[in-house]
């Protein structure tokens, strides 16, 4: 009996039939043919465009309030409270420099020498995550000194950890609370959504207003920005915590604090320390990118490099950075696992051994700090020529790759941008304001909900209200077109992940370490295969989404059960249709997922990608921080990414939703054999 005889057979079957609905791709297939339509004869009217160095009164109106309220300061509670926290974060920070890596004045070196710093970081790596760790730190430590970066390698340490400690001491009474109370948790939950929908780059114009440059700034936005994975993941490990457990634990009379302390917390230990592990990664992150405000460390060369497309300088110096961020990565991780080992093996003995090395190997330590104040070639690094000698390299090869490359280069980027980035971009851009504004709020009733498609209006009344509608429609076509093309690859790579073991060894360790990076290191080898162009910010936008996409969408495919997949083999299916039409299928919501988060990915490089000619917002955000007359420009361009990124989360978030309703594919399948 064939599949369409049964549902006829079945009870009720023609009452679903007659309820059958038009699918959502088919609508959206329609809304975008009538936008094509509209566009084809309106194209170039009112599409609102504003020159690069062109201001609204808006702006003009914001610039003038950022002065009035400066030069109103002493007369401003919220100014004088800021000001004086950032005056207090401006001593600690050189307090701390002074310490370790610039002159502790009247010494003409710090208090202590690169010898004691090598010696105490490596002790306390051992002290966390053992010997392999230990020998790790200590040749991270080493190549920021003969790389030549040993001063901005320490400064992007002190402000690393400095944030990384406060944010700790906030967030993790936030998560308890927010673990606890149901309330906290529906008044948290939306803010940190917004946080952690917020590119970075949008956090440094005004923490720039209110703490000003430097330390001050950079330690502030680093926070904000570092804070809510801990609070998240630390809160969810704490409500992960068996019901069972605490059951038994409150049975026995403990008190709320008791519970908290000896059940709760020990149990969720391994889940924090992962949002230790995530909040620090943030947090170089961030402080990278502070440089942007004259924040002291790594990013103030990477900055300069770019700047002056010294592409062996911004490679060293990048190469400081993946150092450090994978050097920060293992250890945290490995912490977390070395202490699970050393409770499971905890006996006299071995506690009594390892507080004996401890205390040794500390000695040492600080008999090294010691001499390290005695000697000035322990105090300060030894110059070192290998870094200049790497830079040159990478400059003459970057030389030599250009113009050997420069035509295909070229040819890529212009097909690109031919065939996809030019054409979506006149639709998006060069429809009239009001078209597009229907076109997409219509895309996401019908992908999203009616939930989304309010925010969507909302948030775009807030793009108009700007005055940048047309570079927000011009930062939006780049984040389309990355997405696109993150999706692409990770749907063939993922699903090969998926489908073949041995190639999923060979690149998830690849994709981890890609991970770990931060957004700002990207432009480096994407500036040097296609110069200062919007491409190379799509293009570096890719590189930073893909790891994320790339593991979703294979963890996915690799979750679909094997007896469904079997099921299919045996019915005759080739591996093309069990991929098609079963894997993909039922692995949907891993892949929407996998877009979500490539949208905030490529939306953040792009960004950041201002600064080496993508233009529209991230140009306008650029331009906010060098020029004060353009900072009401550079403060609506930050609103706007806000609201382009809330927007574009919200649907893919309600896509997500939609998507959690998926039916088993083989009666599908059987159906058209």
């Amino acid at each position: 009996m064939s599949t369409a005889a049964t549902t006829r057979g079945l009870p009720g079957a023609g009452a679903q039939i007659g309820v059958r609905r038009i699918p959502r791709w088919a609508l959206s297939f329609v809304v975008v043919g009538i936008w094509i339509a509209v566009w084809a004869m309106t194209k170039g009217q009112d599409t609102l465009p504003l020159p690069g160095l062109g201001k609204t009164e808006l702006h003009d109106s914001i610039s003038q309030w950022k002065s009035d309220l400066i030069a109103g300061r002493d007369d401003n509670v919220a100014m004088q409270i800021t000001g004086s926290v950032a005056d207090r974060l401006e001593a600690v920070g050189t307090w701390l420099r002074e310490l370790v890596s610039q002159p502790a004045y009247p010494r003409p070196v710090p208090q202590i020498g690169w010898f004691g710093v090598v010696a105490i970081a490596g002790w306390v790596g051992f002290a966390l995550a053992g010997w392999r760790i230990a020998l790790l730190v200590l040749g991270s430590f080493l190549a920021f000194g003969y790389l030549g970066y040993w001063e901005d390698s320490m400064d992007t340490l002190i402000i690393t950890f400095f944030a990384v400690l406060v944010a700790l001491v906030i967030g993790l009474p936030l998560a308890v609370l927010m673990a606890k109370s149901g309330r906290a948790a529906a008044v948290m939950t939306p803010v940190l959504d917004l946080l952690q929908t917020m590119p970075s780059f949008n956090y440094l114009l005004p923490v720039f207003l209110f703490f000003g440059l430097g330390i001050p700034g950079a330690v502030v936005a680093t926070i904000i920005y570092c804070a809510p994975p801990v609070i998240r993941i630390a809160a969810h490990g704490i409500q992960s915590v068996s019901a069972t457990t605490v059951e038994a634990t409150d049975s026995l009379g403990q008190t709320r604090w008791q519970r908290l302390r000896k059940v709760e917390l020990p149990m969720a230990k391994s889940t924090i320390v992962v949002g230790i592990n995530q909040t620090t990664l943030a947090a170089l992150s961030m402080v990278i990118i502070g440089g942007f405000i004259n924040a002291p460390g790594l990013g103030l060369p990477v900055l300069e490099a770019l700047t002056q497309q010294q592409t062996g300088d911004a490679f060293v110096s990048g190469l400081c950075i993946v150092i450090m961020a994978i050097m920060l990565d293992r250890t945290t991780t490995a912490a977390s696992l070395h202490g699970e080992k050393l409770a499971r093996s905890r006996t006299d003995r071995s506690r009594r051994h390892r507080w004996i090395v401890l205390a040794v190997t500390g000695v040492a330590a600080l008999v090294c700090v010691y001499f390290s104040r005695l000697y000035s070639a322990l105090a300060e690094f030894p110059e070192s020529s290998i870094g200049p000698s790497f830079a040159s390299r990478v400059q003459s090869f970057a030389d030599w790759f250009t113009s050997t490359f420069d035509t295909w280069t070229t040819w890529v980027k212009d097909a690109v941008s031919a065939t996809l980035l030019n054409p979506l971009q006149s639709l998006i851009a060069e429809s009239p304001w009001y078209v597009t504004g229907v076109a997409l709020a219509l895309l996401a009733l019908v992908l999203a909900g009616r939930g989304p498609a309010v925010i969507t209006v909302v948030c775009l009344a807030g793009m108009y209200l700007t005055d940048l509608w047309h570079d927000a429609m011009i930062t939006l076509t780049m984040t389309l077109v990355g997405t696109l093309i993150v999706m692409i690859f990770a749907l063939v790579i993922g699903v090969s992940m998926a489908r073949h073991p041995r190639l999923d060894l060979v690149v998830r360790p690849v994709l981890d370490a890609a991970q770990v990076m931060p957004a700002f290191v990207y432009l480096i080898p994407t500036l040097l295969l296609f110069g200062p162009t919007r491409f190379t910010a799509i293009v570096a936008g890719v590189i930073y989404a893909a790891p994320i996409a790339v593991k979703l969408v294979a963890d996915g495919i690799s979750r679909v059960s094997p007896t469904t997949v079997e099921a299919a083999k045996s019915s005759g299916s080739t591996p093309w249709q069990v991929i098609s039409k079963v894997q993909l299928p039922m692995a949907r919501g891993n892949v929407v997922l996998a877009a979500n988060q490539v949208l905030l990915y490529v939306l953040s490089m792009v960004v950041i990608g201002g600064l080496v000619g993508a233009g529209a917002l991230g140009y306008d955000s650029v331009l906010g921080f060098s020029q004060s007359e353009y900072f009401g420009k550079g403060i609506a361009a930050a609103i706007c990414i806000v609201l382009l990124g809330v927007m574009l989360d919200r649907i893919a978030r309600g896509a997500v939703d939609r998507q959690q309703r998926v039916t088993d594919p083989i009666a599908g399948l059987a159906s058209t054999k």
